[in-house]
């Protein structure tokens, strides 16, 4: 289970989201990259899994409008695009962080 980050801030001019976790694990994920793996039930087929909106569908200008935090357990974001409803945990951020660092 991922711990809480220390901090999270969104780099607007980059069009990165920064994850800290700790001094030695933090990560810049791109804001299209975290608005196209959104969890919501819009973004994935809550009956099959697959995902209905992706990386490659999303405005790659796309940024957070607004952030806020669900509890202690996971990160909204309200995008640029209108879309608001992922949560995404902790847990989740570890794991696409992993994968687009898989990718890269």
């Amino acid at each position: 289970m991922a711990s809480p980050p220390q901090n999270i801030r969104a780099l607007k001019d980059n069009l990165l989201l920064e994850i800290v976790w700790s001094p030695e694990e933090q990560v810049q994920l791109p804001f299209s990259f975290v608005r196209g793996r959104c969890p919501c039930a819009n973004c994935v087929n809550e009956m099959t899994g697959a995902r209905m909106v992706g990386p490659n569908e999303v405005d790659s200008n796309v940024s957070p409008v607004q952030m806020g935090f669900s509890g202690n357990y996971a990160l909204t974001i309200e995008w640029s695009d209108g879309h608001h409803t992922g949560l995404y945990t902790w847990d989740y951020l570890a794991q696409i962080a992993a994968e687009h660092a898989a990718a890269e």
